[in-house]
């Protein structure tokens, strides 16, 4: 912690300013500081820490040099105008057209899912991945938004009356998620009472399945007939626009 301590010193590092970036009060910097391990820190602040001296563990503070360089860097990352995060020795998470405060919140998410992964837990690749499907659909579902908005508030990361997206389609959908927890936590939702709705939510994903694969044979079809029609054996950088505009025109004669 006395290597610490020295960098922090030397960089100009002010209390105020660590617990700004943190998100802490003055006094938990202090009580942090005064710690004999950085193992001690909750993992969210330890991992902001190791994104600010731009180094991977504890072990590596020692070997920090503190000259021109790194005391700019860090100063772009305390003022959140950080313009990358490294994933690897050979590649980067562009930022520069983030503005502080997304390049702040993507940081954040990143190391927070990096946390759990080096955490070790057995279903953290099929936890991130649903989350990383989930964020995929969010912009083609508004339900997702909504559902977001009643988890965060359930656990108290939000006031219950904040509505972020459409107020009414929101407090509609809390209230009805509400009165399924309350039935899925109340023990009154078996598995054999709700055999028939389940079969029925599967059918449905069944047909949209079928419909977008048949969607899918229809386009397919279209382009081959444009193909055909407009002397062309494949879709290039130069005949992509007339080829779909062929397609566009082939499937309006079926309307």
């Amino acid at each position: 912690m006395d290597k610490l301590n020295e960098i922090l010193q030397e960089v100009g590092i002010s209390k105020v300013k660590l617990a700004k970036y943190l998100g802490v009060s003055r006094q938990m910097i202090y009580n942090y500081l005064e710690m004999n391990d950085i193992s001690r820190w909750p993992k969210d602040k330890k991992m902001k820490l190791f994104n600010l001296l731009d180094i991977k563990d504890a072990s590596e503070i020692d070997k920090i040099v503190v000259d021109t360089e790194f005391i700019n860097k860090v100063d772009m990352v305390l003022n959140g105008d950080a313009s990358s995060v490294s994933v690897s020795h050979s590649e980067s998470i562009e930022f520069k057209e983030l503005k502080p405060r997304e390049q702040e919140l993507l940081n954040d998410i990143i190391f927070t899912i990096k946390e759990r992964f080096v955490d070790g837990a057995e279903d953290s690749y099929v936890t991130y991945k649903y989350l990383l499907n989930f964020i995929q659909g969010i912009e083609n579902v508004k339900e997702l938004k909504y559902m977001m908005g009643y988890v965060v508030k359930l656990l108290g990361f939000v006031d219950p009356d904040e509505y972020a997206f459409n107020e009414e389609e929101q407090f509609v959908f809390e209230s009805i998620m509400h009165s399924a927890m309350v039935l899925y936590r109340g023990g009154g939702a078996s598995k054999s009472r709700l055999a028939e709705t389940h079969k029925k939510f599967v059918a449905e994903i069944e047909h949209k399945k079928e419909e977008k694969l048949s969607r899918t044979e229809e386009i397919n079809t279209a382009k081959i007939q444009a193909l055909h029609e407009l002397g062309y054996n494949e879709i290039t950088r130069e005949n992509a626009s007339e080829v779909l505009a062929k397609i566009a025109e082939i499937q309006s004669r079926d309307v």
